[in-house]
């Protein structure tokens, strides 16, 4: 169920180490496992002083690679919270080539081995991803069987499909050619088919000013889930809302963490 000739709008891996955590003053262990199909992959785990309150398991979005990502979810350890993010085949120093279904298997694999953190179980587990990231854990999460206690998306697209036909209709020189990504691209794994297979509190992130991932796709997926459900809307930006918003949803997501059971909280006023 490949990408054809889009992988470009989907996948742009780095090696490039951008960022080490140490620097920020975070604690962390490096880690090293295998995809479902022995490719060899790449992770940070952030432990918290203490034992655990619940596991976050980061799919990081579609550039770079985790060491531009982490901060995104890393300032989680600090509030007592495992955070474990981890690079897809290709990025960082993860082995392979990136590939739709490829990428499925190592996000499956990395719901698996969060597993044997210090104080995981899948109860506690967290599922946050962004962006592409988000896409994957939720086809990693449903193909497998898991329901997290928690599901949170930023950014998320209903469809590869129609994500790659939106950016394309962006630029003059390609919005003739849009269409063409219904041939090009299979619709394996997407979002939309998936996430009525996930029964649990899910927050959902995407501002409808999105520059990246058009605010209609992120809404058709929200459309498309079960409840619990809500839709938090930053002001502006992609991915934004525990970086440049921080200071709005840092809390807001606390608050929600910190009361297990509970249905997701309304969105900010």
């Amino acid at each position: 169920m490949g990408l054809g000739g889009c992988t470009h709008l989907f996948f742009q891996p780095s090696r490039h180490i951008h960022s080490d955590p140490a620097e920020l003053g975070y604690r962390y262990e490096a880690i090293k496992f295998e995809s479902l199909d022995g490719t060899p992959l790449t992770g940070l785990f952030f432990p918290p002083e203490g034992a655990p309150k619940a596991t976050v398991v980061h799919f990081h979005g579609n550039a770079q690679n985790m060491t531009s990502h982490y901060p995104y979810s890393a300032w989680l350890a600090r509030e007592g919270y495992n955070v474990f993010i981890f690079d897809y085949r290709g990025y960082g120093a993860s082995g392979g080539k990136p590939s739709l279904d490829g990428v499925v298997m190592d996000g499956k694999a990395a719901l698996a081995h969060a597993l044997k953190l210090p104080g995981a179980s899948p109860e506690r587990m967290i599922v946050f991803g962004q962006s592409l990231g988000g896409a994957v854990a939720v086809a990693a999460a449903a193909e497998s069987g898991l329901n997290p206690a928690a599901l949170i998306l930023e950014g998320t697209f209903h469809s590869y499909r129609g994500v790659g036909a939106a950016v394309l209709r962006r630029g003059w020189l390609t919005w003739p050619v849009a269409w063409t990504t219904y041939l090009a691209i299979e619709g394996g794994h997407a979002p939309g088919d998936n996430i009525g297979k996930i029964d649990c509190p899910k927050i959902f992130i995407h501002s409808e000013k999105d520059p990246t991932v058009p605010y209609a796709q992120g809404r058709k997926l929200f459309d498309a889930a079960p409840e619990p459900k809500v839709l938090w809307k930053p002001p502006s930006g992609h991915v934004d809302a525990f970086g440049a918003h921080g200071g709005t949803f840092r809390p807001l997501l606390l608050e929600f963490l910190n009361s297990p059971g509970s249905d997701p909280l309304p969105p900010p006023r």
